[in-house]
């Protein structure tokens, strides 16, 4: 047996050393025997009341004594102190961690926690992948035929790309410069890539969250595998499956593979799958010919074949037809000096019968469908060969009646006229049918196919509402009165402000001024209002940006510039009051849907539904999307109530005088008339009808008489109104107004003094006579003094032009046979815009230059 317990400490602990004390009696007296010691083996040490440990006794060189003795269970260890010390806290609780040691096992924590994550991950990968099938290329079925529907959802308006036309090569009949302008364009890095890009989805994943573009960067692997295998929602499961199946394609089939199977697979618009097909139908040679040129046309195409066909967006194409150069520049795959002589290579002309799409008016409604699924708000690639079923907005009966009333009033009339109508539904701004051009596509290119429901031109008085809209927020009402005599002067004009036919009225009510399209009232309002207020309310009901799009949609003078503006110096001037700046037909008729809409503004769309091959639906569009007020309520109503008398005045009135209100407008040029226009809405369809010619030139009907938005625009608007509402219910519009004028502003002007006459004669003897009355002075309206005498002025101005016009008519009488001495001389037109209708024979009086009504 060793001398000393091994289980105790070796040596004396720290402190005093102690002996124990001596034993006492069993009683606690002091005489008693003392208590035997406990054997060696049991021996332990005991702790002072201090705190100490006691150190064992010392042995004698003998080897006898006591031997070490060991601290006692729950004891303090040597060195401790009482409470308070350094020691352990009484009780034997554990010591309190410090923070860097709780950090320690926080991160300790999410490592293993992290690990474990990803070995899941790693085993669901493994087991996906593992379970993931990637079909051959002979098993893919290519062909997925888009079909457009009526509003119905079952009557076929166009099946796009039926019957397909692809021709598959290999990868060696395909020349190398056009497969390096489709990597370029698209995949640069596709020999290096693992079939997926990292980027790509990170971007795609941010832009699904937060509602951004749906189009994001996938590889040339990826594009196979969504347009061949899967298809184009843009949804995580679609991205998921497209990922997996991308790395294993990748890892199954050479890139040499991929990349001729994708060639053959992709769609390059005009109803040309694979890029054999490509080549043929865009430059008439097999695709092992094409030429770095030609191959950057069609690697800009497989974006959007629609979009950038260089045919309908020529601009757009060659300049992104420069970018894909340049990038094979950057890739070494064109000589930079080579790169410079490059010019843009002909392109074959577009034949009508491509795509599916209808020839004739309805063609412009699929491709306004087209663009509209590839919008960033839609996102669908592809569109014409994904196999999508899309319901449009587009009425069948509605869209019927549009061409007949085109066809039936414009039978027998000049043919360089065109004309547009536009129909919308202002509840939710659903298209309801469409009319740009009798024609959509054609293999003569002398043939106008021009879409002109989206032509830039100006609305005249049509677009007086806004005006009247503007003023009704800004202290006006339908019932305050303004100064509508003619001509005027304006401060931001050179020229004067005329009305039609110089008609004169010095107390006109808003109402009135619009009924009787007086453009000195409303042109006067804009300036006194600020013409960037009229600006801003119109653009609102119409849904327009401030500036027009940068693009070959819009005329190369406006293009980039301000919206409702002057395009030579982008300001907006007290013409606006009067329609002088550009629109088109589509936003008229938007404009005046949200008036119907109670000053309710829906985007116009096209789209109703789409659905997949299945037909399970992918998307909806309700209109209630971007809905918004634009125009407060009480505004609107008084607005439409404002327009209410026009119909009437232009004899266009509805069957069964059903309530409706209307803005006839005209462009003037010269003493002729450039454009008439059409507007008008009941609560449930919005229509608008635009006349004019390929350019700017005067517009005059088969009598040979100038054409006025009352007129044939008129004719047609009033047909198809009477058509689409026949058997529906009538609808109510406001009676009277709501809003009553601030009198801070309303301007008293002077009372009517009219000019026109029924004949030139009788013209001349009621100017004469005319006197004006005082005017009522406010801080809006000019001085009595002054108006009476510009009324003067104006009153012998008038007067001169009378006995000039009656000194005509008697020298034409004069010279007359003598068989029709006898017979009544026709009197000259000179009824307002608004007021006008056909007149079958005999002279018309020009209107004044420069006027819009």
């Amino acid at each position: 047996m060793p001398p000393f317990d091994e289980t105790s400490r070796v040596g004396p602990s720290a402190g005093s050393v102690r002996r124990p004390p001596a034993a006492r009696s069993a009683n606690g007296g002091g005489g008693a025997a003392p208590r035997r010691p406990a054997p060696p083996s049991r021996t332990r040490a005991t702790a002072s009341r201090s705190g100490e440990a006691r150190p064992p006794a010392a042995r004698s060189g003998g080897g006898s004594g006591r031997p070490p003795a060991k601290p006692p269970t729950g004891g303090r260890r040597p060195g401790g102190s009482g409470s308070g010390g350094p020691g352990r806290p009484p009780g034997g609780a554990k010591r309190k961690r410090t923070g860097k040691q709780r950090r320690r096992r926080f991160l300790k924590f999410l490592a293993g926690a992290f690990l474990s994550m990803l070995v899941l991950l790693g085993v669901f990968v493994g087991v996906v992948y593992a379970s993931t099938d990637v079909p051959s290329p002979e098993s893919i079925t290519n062909k997925q035929t888009t079909v457009l529907y009526y509003s119905d959802g079952v009557t076929e308006m166009a099946r796009l790309s039926d019957g397909e036309n692809r021709t598959s090569v290999p990868l060696a009949q395909i020349s190398e410069p056009a497969r390096n302008a489709v990597l370029a364009a698209e995949n640069k890095g596709f020999y290096s890539d693992p079939g997926i890009s990292f980027t790509g989805i990170a971007r795609a994943a941010y832009n699904n969250v937060t509602g951004g573009s749906t189009q994001g960067g996938s590889t040339i692997t990826q594009q196979y595998v969504k347009n061949a295998i899967l298809n184009s929602d843009q949804t995580f499961s679609r991205k998921f499956k497209e990922l997996f199946l991308a790395v294993k394609l990748d890892n199954e089939y050479s890139k040499d593979e991929i990349l001729e199977n994708y060639l053959n697979t992709i769609y390059f618009g005009r109803g040309a799958y694979g890029i054999e097909t490509a080549a043929n139908t865009y430059f008439g040679v097999p695709a092992s010919q094409l030429t770095a040129e030609q191959g950057a046309v069609l690697a800009v195409l497989i974006r959007n074949p629609s979009a950038n066909d260089p045919e309908t967006n020529p601009e757009g194409a060659q300049k992104r037809w420069g970018l894909v150069l340049d990038a094979m520049v950057e890739s070494g795959w064109v000589d930079p000096a080579a790169r410079t002589p490059m010019v843009y290579p002909p392109v074959q002309p577009k034949k009508g019968a491509n795509l599916g799409i209808p020839s004739g008016p309805e063609g412009l409604i699929v491709e306004q469908v087209l663009d509209e699924l590839a919008s960033p708000d839609m996102g669908f690639e592809n569109v014409e060969g994904a196999g999508l079923r899309v319901t449009t907005t587009i009425n069948k009966g509605h869209q019927e009646a549009a061409v007949a009333a085109v066809n039936d009033v414009m039978e027998g009339e000049d043919k360089d006229l065109r004309q547009a109508l536009v129909a919308i539904d202002p509840r939710t701004g659903g298209v309801l049918a469409y009319y740009g051009n009798k024609q959509h596509g054609s293999d003569d290119p002398t043939v106008d196919t021009t879409d002109y429901a989206q032509a830039y031109k100006q609305p005249g008085s049509s677009f007086k509402p806004y005006t009247v809209a503007t003023a009704l927020q800004n202290g006006f009402s339908v019932d305050s009165k303004r100064d509508g005599t003619s001509p005027q002067e304006f401060k931001d004009r050179e020229r004067e402000v005329v009305n039609s036919n110089n008609a004169q009225c010095a107390a006109c009510t808003i109402k009135e001024a619009v009924t009787r399209s007086l453009n000195t009232t409303f042109y006067g309002l804009a300036f006194d209002m600020g013409p960037a207020k009229v600006a801003e309310q119109a653009r609102a009901a119409m849904g327009i940006d401030a500036t027009w799009p940068d693009d070959a949609t819009v005329p190369e003078t406006l293009r980039g510039k301000p919206t409702l503006a002057s395009p030579q110096n982008g300001q907006t001037g007290g013409a606006i009051g009067i329609g002088e700046y550009e629109v088109r037909p589509i936003d008229q008729a938007v404009g005046f849907a949200t008036l119907a809409a109670g000053g309710m503004y829906h985007e116009r769309h096209f789209v109703a539904q789409v659905a997949d091959s299945t037909g399970a639906v992918v998307r909806t569009v309700t209109g209630a999307e971007n809905a918004r007020s634009v125009i407060p309520a009480d505004v609107a109503s008084d607005t439409t109530f404002s327009m209410d008398g026009v119909a009437k005045a232009s004899k266009r009135l509805l069957e069964g005088n059903r309530p409706v209100a209307s803005k006839t407008g005209t462009q003037g040029l010269g003493a002729e008339n450039s454009d008439a226009w059409m507007v008008g809405f009941t609560p449930s369809i919005s229509t608008a009808v635009w006349m004019g010619t390929q350019g700017i030139a005067p517009i005059r009907n088969a009598q040979d008489d100038i054409i006025y938005g009352s007129g044939l625009p008129g004719a047609i608007w009033q047909q198809f109104m009477d058509t689409v509402l026949a058997g529906t219910p009538e609808e109510p519009l406001p009676t009277k107004a709501v809003i009553k004028a601030d009198s801070s502003v309303t301007d008293a002007a002077e009372e009517t003094t009219e000019a026109p006459a029924t004949s030139s004669e009788a013209q001349a003897t009621q100017v004469q006579q005319e006197r004006p009355a005082p005017a009522s002075s406010t801080a809006a309206a000019p001085t009595t003094g002054a108006a009476e005498q510009r009324a003067r002025d104006r009153a012998r101005t008038e007067a001169e032009r009378a006995r000039q016009a009656a000194a005509e008519a008697s020298r034409s009488a004069a010279a007359a046979s003598s068989s029709a001495a006898a017979e009544t001389t026709p009197a000259p037109v000179t009824e307002e815009p608004d007021t006008e209708q056909p007149v079958p024979s005999g002279p018309v009086q020009p209107v004044p230059t420069q006027s819009t009504n």
